[in-house]
C-alpha cells in the first residue's frame, strides 16, 4: 500500500488566530477496494471495508502511518506540554473511595495521586490502620491491567477478583485468600460481562468459549454460557451450569443471595429489558422458576430478605418503582408494589440497615429519600447542590456512608446517621483548584420539536455573554443512560481558561424515564441529534459564545452523536471530537457484540424503512465530498471490543478524502488500550492532553 507522509514544521503549522487557516494536512494514501453490498435493492459502496480487519500488515501499516501524522501536529501545539503538566499536577491528588464493611473489616480504593490504578485497602476498623490489600498496579508494568470487579465468598475465606487487560471487555478471574493474600492457583479465562458468584466452595461465572486467534477483539460473540467453577479444580472441569443455545445472541448472567439461598438468572440483549428467573437453593436438583419473561421491561433484585424479593422494575411504571415478590410465588401476577412510581426517574435502590434507600433523578440530579421496608417514606436525605450521589452499606448495617460530587467538587465521602437523618464529612481530597471561582447553572432549552432539553453549565463566577467564550459541549443520548453532575479535574485548565463545559441530557438516556428513552431511539434517532445541534444554538442565540468557539465531544453512542452531528451541521461547530465512536450503521451488528444495540439502533436488514433511515444519518455514509468539515481528532483503540476500531477506521479515511478545507482531520489510535474503562491514569493524561490541546489550539486559544 502506497503511504505518503508530510512533515510538519512549526512554521507551517502555527495558527496566530482563529481566523487564518491553516494549510491543509497531505494524509496518506489510503487504498480503495470494490466493495459494494447490496440492501433492498440499494447498492452502498464500502471502499474501505479492508480496514476492518485490524490484525493484517496493511492495516498496521495504515495505524503507523495515521499515527505519525497525527503525532506530528499534536507535537507542534505550542503549548501541549504546558497542557499536560497542568492537567497533570491537578489530578494529582489522594482520591479515596467510600468504605464498604465486609466481614468484620472495612475495604476501600485509594490512588495516593498519579498512580495507573486505585488499589484496594482494608482495615479492623474505621479508626485503624489501613494495609495494603491488592494493588493492581503490580500485575503490569504499564498500568494496562485493570481491577474490574471484586467478589468476596459469603464465609469471608477468599476474594475473587476480575481483570481486563489492555482495555478489552475479555474478563479474566483470580482468587485469593482474604487472611493470608495469597494467590490461589485458580484462574478462569475468556469470561465476558461477569463476576463471580460465590455459593459453597466455587462461584459461577458466565464466559464464551475462547475465540478464534487473531480475531479475539473482532469476531461475534455468541453462546454465552454459564458455568461453576469448584475451588482448587482446572477451568477444564468447570460444570456447565446454563445455556440457551436456542439464543446465541443474548446474555446469561447469574447472581445469589448472601445467605445462598437463592440464585438469580438475568437473560437479556434481545430487546430493551431482561428476564428475570429465580431457583431455590434450598431444594436439591432445583430448576429456574421464571418471574419475568418479557424482555420489553426491566427487572433486577435489590435484595433478599426473609423468603422475600425486593425488586426494581419499570414494569406498568416507565420511571420505575419498587416491588416484592414471595419466593415461594415469584410469578410477576403475585408481586406487590412496595413504592409506588413517582414523578421522577428511581435510578437506584438499595437495602441499608433494614431500611430502602431509593435515589432519584430529579431534572438530570441525584436526589435521595429512606424509606422503610414496607415503602413508607421516612424523610429525604438533602445534599449541598445539584449533584450525584453513591452510597455504602449492608442490610444489617447500622452505619453507611455515601460520595457526593458535583461539577466543582472532587468526590467526598459523608457518613450518615440514619436514626438522626444527619451526616457529616468523612474524607475529603484537596484538588489544586479554586472550586469557589466556578459556577454550575441549569438550561432548559427547546429543541426542533419544541421539546424541553436540560443542560448544565459550568464556567467562570463573572463571566460576560459576550458571544466570544470557547465552549465543550458534551453529550451522549442513548441505551437509556443518564448524564448526572461529577466531576472531572481533565476539565480545570479549560475552565480556568474561561471555557465553558455544557453537559446536556439528549432524549435517549433515562433522565425522565422510558418515554424519554424511546424518544431517541430506532425511527426517533434524529430526535437525539436534533437536541444535540439545539445545544449549540442555544448557547450561541443566548450569547454565551459563536460557532467558531464550540468543540462537540462524545464518545460511543456518544462517538456517533458527534459524528452525525458534524455531518448534518459541519457549519455549525469548530472542533469535532468523536471518541470510539459508531459510525458504520449498516454494520455495527456485525462485530463483537454489536448486535446487542438493536434495540436502540435497529439494523439495516430490518426492513427497508429501518435501513433507509440508518443510512440517512450514519456518520460513514453522510460524508459528502467537497465539504468543509470542522477540525476533527476522531479517538479510537486497538483493544476496543466494544466499539471496534474499524468504525473509526473507515470514518477517518472517508473524511480525510472528503474534507475540502483547511481544518485537520485525524485520527489518534491508541495502543493496549480498550474503549476506556481502566485506562491507566498515564495514558488518560497523555489523550486529556492531546484532546484539550486540539480543541484550543483549532479555536485559537493560548495557555
Amino acid at each position: 500500500m502506497k503511504k505518503q507522509i508530510v512533515a510538519l514544521s512549526m512554521t507551517s503549522m502555527l495558527m496566530i488566530s482563529c481566523g487564518v487557516k491553516q494549510p491543509k494536512l497531505v494524509y496518506p494514501e489510503t487504498a480503495k477496494v470494490d466493495t459494494v453490498d447490496v440492501y433492498f435493492g440499494t447498492e452502498v459502496p464500502d471502499p474501505y471495508r479492508w480496514l476492518e480487519n485490524d490484525t493484517t500488515a496493511a492495516t498496521a501499516a495504515w495505524v503507523e502511518a495515521e499515527n505519525k501524522v497525527t503525532d506530528a501536529y499534536l507535537a507542534q501545539i505550542p503549548f501541549r506540554s504546558a497542557l499536560l503538566k497542568r492537567l497533570t499536577d491537578v489530578a494529582n491528588y489522594e482520591k479515596i473511595g467510600t468504605p464498604f464493611k465486609k466481614h468484620g473489616k472495612y475495604y476501600f480504593f485509594k490512588n495516593d495521586g498519579l498512580q495507573n490504578q486505585s488499589a484496594l485497602y482494608v482495615q479492623d476498623s474505621l479508626d485503624g490502620e489501613p494495609r495494603l490489600f491488592l494493588d493492581p498496579n503490580a500485575l503490569s508494568d504499564d498500568g494496562t491491567v485493570a481491577l474490574t470487579g471484586i467478589y468476596f465468598s459469603n464465609d469471608g475465606r477468599y476474594m475473587a477478583y476480575t481483570i481486563s487487560r489492555s482495555g478489552s471487555d475479555w474478563t479474566e478471574i483470580y482468587v485469593m485468600d482474604v487472611q493470608s493474600g495469597k494467590l490461589m492457583d485458580d484462574h478462569i479465562t475468556w469470561a465476558k460481562f461477569t463476576g463471580a458468584e460465590w455459593q459453597g466452595d466455587g462461584f459461577y461465572y458466565s464466559a464464551y468459549d475462547a475465540p478464534v486467534a487473531g480475531k479475539e477483539f473482532s469476531n461475534v460473540n455468541e453462546n454465552h454460557k454459564i458455568y461453576y467453577h469448584k475451588m482448587g479444580t482446572p477451568q477444564t472441569e468447570d460444570k456447565l451450569a446454563y445455556q440457551n443455545p436456542k439464543y446465541p445472541k443474548r446474555f446469561y448472567t447469574c447472581s445469589v443471595s448472601e445467605d445462598e439461598t437463592m440464585q438469580f438468572l438475568t437473560e437479556d440483549g434481545e430487546d430493551r429489558g431482561n428476564a428475570l428467573y429465580v431457583r431455590n437453593l434450598r431444594k436439591p436438583n432445583s430448576t429456574f422458576v421464571p418471574m419475568t419473561t418479557d424482555m420489553s421491561y426491566r427487572t433486577y433484585p435489590i435484595e433478599v430478605m426473609d423468603g422475600k424479593i425486593y425488586l426494581i422494575t419499570n414494569y406498568g411504571a416507565p420511571k420505575n418503582r419498587v416491588m416484592m415478590a414471595d419466593l415461594n410465588k415469584p410469578d410477576r401476577e403475585d408481586w406487590k408494589e412496595v413504592v409506588p412510581e413517582a414523578e421522577f426517574v428511581l435510578s437506584e435502590a438499595e437495602v441499608i440497615g433494614g431500611r430502602l434507600f431509593l435515589t432519584y433523578d430529579k431534572d438530570a440530579s441525584k436526589h435521595a429519600y429512606v424509606y422503610t421496608l414496607e415503602g413508607k417514606p421516612m424523610h429525604e436525605i438533602e445534599f449541598p447542590s445539584l449533584g450525584s450521589v453513591n452510597f455504602s452499606g449492608n442490610k444489617d448495617d447500622k452505619e453507611c456512608f455515601f460520595s457526593f460530587t458535583s461539577f466543582t467538587t472532587p468526590g467526598a465521602t459523608y457518613r450518615y446517621d440514619m436514626e438522626a437523618n444527619t451526616y457529616e464529612l468523612f474524607r475529603a481530597p484537596k484538588v489544586d483548584f479554586d472550586s469557589d471561582a466556578f459556577v454550575t447553572e441549569q438550561v432548559f432549552y427547546p429543541s426542533k420539536d419544541g421539546t424541553k432539553i436540560p443542560m448544565f453549565l459550568t464556567y467562570k463566577k463573572g463571566l460576560k455573554k459576550d458571544g466570544t467564550n470557547p465552549v465543550y459541549l458534551y453529550g451522549y443520548g442513548g441505551f437509556n443512560i443518564s448524564l448526572n453532575p461529577g466531576f472531572s479535574s481533565n476539565r480545570i485548565p479549560f475552565l480556568e481558561k474561561g471555557g465553558i463545559y455544557a453537559q446536556t441530557n439528549l432524549r435517549g438516556g433515562s433522565e425522565y424515564g422510558e418515554e424519554w428513552h424511546l424518544a431517541g431511539t430506532k425511527m426517533q434517532k434524529q430526535n437525539v441529534f436534533d437536541d444535540f445541534i439545539a445545544a449549540a444554538e442555544y448557547l450561541i442565540a443566548e450569547n454565551y459564545t459563536n460557532k467558531d468557539k464550540i468543540a462537540i465531544v462524545g464518545g460511543s453512542n456518544g462517538g456517533l452523536l458527534v459524528g452525525a452531528c458534524m455531518t448534518q451541521r459541519p457549519d455549525l461547530f469548530r472542533v469535532a471530537i468523536p471518541q470510539v465512536g459508531v459510525m458504520d450503521m449498516l454494520r455495527y451488528h456485525k462485530f463483537t457484540i454489536g448486535w446487542n444495540w438493536a434495540s436502540d439502533y435497529g439494523t439495516s436488514e430490518d426492513s427497508k424503512e429501518m435501513f433507509e433511515y440508518l443510512k440517512g444519518y450514519s456518520p460513514l455514509h453522510n460524508l459528502k465530498p467537497g465539504t468543509h468539515y470542522p477540525a476533527t481528532m476522531v479517538t479510537t483503540a486497538d483493544h476496543d471490543d466494544r466499539v471496534v476500531p474499524a468504525h473509526s477506521f473507515k470514518f477517518a479515511a472517508t473524511l480525510q478524502a472528503c474534507n475540502d478545507g483547511q481544518n485537520p482531520t485525524i485520527i489518534r489510535i491508541d495502543s493496549k488500550a480498550g474503549h476506556g474503562a481502566g485506562k491507566p491514569m498515564s495514558k488518560v493524561l497523555e489523550e486529556q492532553a492531546d484532546i484539550y490541546s486540539f480543541i484550543m489550539y483549532n479555536m485559537g486559544l493560548e495557555f
